[in-house]
């Protein structure tokens, strides 16, 4: 059991998301950092679809009422077990009556917290990830806050792996320079030719409103071509006839809003791009204020990002399973 004397300022407990339900307006929910969330599970000798506590800018305060071993990957938040500093990316053991406790992020914007076992929270759609706009999955389907207790799944081979590190060359470095790669469409038809390079050139800014359900980024205003609305469209130039948003797609309503895993499914305004899946979670980590740099590519590259992020989660747990 792990009690929750600090909720920190958005933290949930998610997975790898809820999928098969986008036709009924079901978004997947989950990690938004998949590799930060897979890999600490690793460490701890979990599946990848293990629930992992995920917290955002700030960490939790919480004590541990059983032995038990954690990883904590992702943004950096000086993490404490009875105030005495442990190796983020490193499974630890911990004890009954232990204290873990994270502070503010310094670099990324989203740790992970995994147990051996997982945090044991019940199914909602095949899924333990919350949704809190609806309020189900996780604990109670909302936010942890003080006087939280979460159950730890049965744990298998978590001792054995007290003390294995992830290599350097797999942990990641949130910097702000780094590029997000996107996919032009579904509709960049919709911008000019000059917004269009505008949005891959230009340098973007995290705004205040970035949350689970889209990243608004401040900038330059991006012009439509001129054009009579269709049928069912509204009447602003960024209005569509009705469409669905794949997760990471770039909407622009005047500049753009990436949205992520917690977002609506479909609506009526031009989808312009779409955050390669490999490239989510850099986004993910950016904080307020940090600059956004796209960076346009084919689907081609967008798939050969993907085998490249699931050959480096591969390389990690033959890593991993290699130590034991």
């Amino acid at each position: 059991m792990i009690e929750i004397e600090e909720g920190g300022i958005a933290t949930t407990i998610q997975d790898l998301g809820r999928t098969g339900h986008y036709h009924i307006g079901m978004p997947p929910s989950g990690a938004m950092d998949r590799y930060a969330h897979t890999v600490a599970n690793y460490l701890v000798g979990n599946d990848a679809d293990a629930a992992t506590v995920e917290m955002t800018y700030q960490g939790i305060t919480a004590t541990f009422r059983e032995d038990a071993v954690i990883a904590i990957t992702g943004a950096d938040m000086s993490p404490r077990v009875n105030g005495d500093p442990i190796e983020t990316w490193r499974s630890v053991a911990v004890e009954a009556g232990d204290e873990l406790a994270l502070s503010f992020a310094t670099e990324g914007a989203r740790a992970y917290l995994a147990v051996a076992g997982g945090i044991d929270v019940p199914k909602v759609m095949g899924s333990g990830s919350t949704y809190t706009l609806v309020g189900i999955g996780g604990h109670e389907g909302r936010a942890l806050e003080a006087g939280d207790e979460l159950s730890i799944g049965e744990s298998n081979d978590g001792d054995e792996l007290v003390g294995t590190r992830v290599g350097d060359e797999y942990v990641p470095t949130y910097a702000d320079e780094e590029t997000v790669r996107i996919v032009l469409g579904l509709t960049d038809y919709r911008l000019t030719e000059a917004a269009k390079e505008t949005l891959c050139n230009a340098e973007w800014t995290v705004s205040s409103e970035a949350d689970r359900v889209g990243y608004r980024l401040e900038g330059p205003d991006l012009e439509f071509e001129e054009r009579e609305q269709p049928f069912g469209a509204g009447t602003d130039p960024s209005n569509v006839v009705d469409l669905g948003y794949p997760i990471g797609s770039i909407q622009v309503p005047n500049q753009p809003i990436v949205l992520m895993q917690d977002a609506v499914t479909g609506g009526g305004y031009a989808t312009v791009g779409t955050v390669i899946s490999a490239d989510r979670g850099l986004l993910a980590q950016r904080q307020t204020h940090d600059s956004v740099y796209f960076e346009a590519v084919d689907v081609d590259d967008a798939h050969a990002a993907r085998e490249e992020r699931n050959e480096r989660l591969e390389a990690v747990r033959a890593a991993i399973d290699g130590g034991i």
